[in-house]
């Protein structure tokens, strides 16, 4: 590894973040590119003068030994903490209190936390969105919408962004790439928040829901290390959302806090709105990434590894080794 490599990964998720983090704990220099302003992806939060809330992932859990010695990791950073909710089932005309057996965490004092805790080791240049890319002798050239093509040229270019944003990029340069992104169906959620002058007095924190529109329903402010005003979340269904994907935010919120209100919920002082284009995938696949060693491509993601917040921060990781392996023997 003489001279030290130099890669481009595209999207600060907790995906990129992992392969990031990996990649240069090896020794490998990587700049890592995001279109928003900040690290995270969809572990996001929402703040205002007087309130916040997660408005993206919910939780997350730790199956596997290496992500539970990852999240161990968060917690001594204060940075991750387990969240136990009274938690409820709506589903049809039942409604019942369910004993979780699931071990749940929050970032803290929000979801972006960890994110932010794994970024500040690693270069992030956002926002920067990166619309092209190019193969050239001496390596690969990405270019900006903010600044044209960067003059850097790298040894390996990593993607670790949703599916259809990938087909775009690589149709020309990697066309089996492409089409798998292209095969990968991922679908939008409406996420809507909601602020309250006083606590509300409900049976439950959370609640997974089975009928109409909503899928879930969270106090944020229940979760470890949350500040200000009483906040909701309600995240409506997949295909209700889909059904409304291009609806004015006003008409959601009007079919989301009836539904909610349906449920015992009371009318909050005010709300917004969040549209995820591309919030989960169905089904998710379970290829754990993509690597092309011949050309220094490659893919990470959740879509490509089960879903969740585990299954990015496992295809992240597993991706950077695959390009360790590679650069090893050159």
């Amino acid at each position: 590894m003489n001279p030290t490599p130099h890669l481009a990964l595209i999207g600060a998720g907790i995906a990129g973040l992992s392969c990031a983090t990996a990649l240069q704990q090896a020794g490998l220099e990587v700049s890592l590119f995001d279109k928003s302003r900040g690290p995270g992806g969809r572990m996001s939060n929402r703040r205002g003068d007087d309130w916040q809330c997660d408005h993206g992932a919910q939780y997350f859990t730790a199956r596997r030994p290496d992500f539970r010695a990852e999240v161990a990791r968060w917690q001594q950073a204060a940075v991750a903490e387990v969240w136990d909710p009274r938690l409820w089932l709506f589903e049809g005309a039942s409604s019942e209190g369910r004993e979780s057996t699931v071990e749940r965490f929050v970032g803290m004092p929000d979801m972006t936390a960890p994110a932010r805790y794994l970024a500040s080791t690693l270069t992030v240049h956002a926002p920067t969105n990166i619309q092209q890319l190019r193969r050239q002798t001496h390596g690969w050239q990405v270019f900006s919408a903010e600044h044209g093509w960067l003059e850097t040229r790298f040894a390996a270019v990593l993607l670790a962004v949703p599916a259809p944003q990938i087909a775009p990029l690589l149709r020309q340069l990697a066309p089996e790439l492409a089409a798998l992104a292209s095969s990968t169906v991922m679908r939008g959620c409406w996420a809507l928040m909601l602020r309250f002058s006083a606590p509300v007095d409900l049976a439950f924190d959370a609640a997974f829901v089975n009928q109409g529109p909503l899928r879930w329903i969270a106090r944020n402010s229940s979760k470890p290390g949350r500040s200000g005003k009483e906040t909701w979340l309600l995240h409506a269904c997949a295909e209700w959302s889909e059904a409304h994907l291009e609806e004015d935010s006003a008409s959601v919120a009007a079919a989301l806090l009836y539904a909610f209100g349906q449920l015992g919920g009371p009318a909050p002082q005010d709300w917004t709105a969040h549209r995820w284009r591309y919030a989960d995938t169905e089904p998710a696949l379970d290829e754990g990434c993509a690597w092309r060693p011949d050309i220094g491509l490659g893919l990470c993601g959740d879509w490509l590894n089960g879903g969740k917040v585990e299954g990015a921060w496992l295809s992240g990781r597993t991706l950077a080794e695959q390009v360790l392996r590679s650069f090893a023997r050159c």
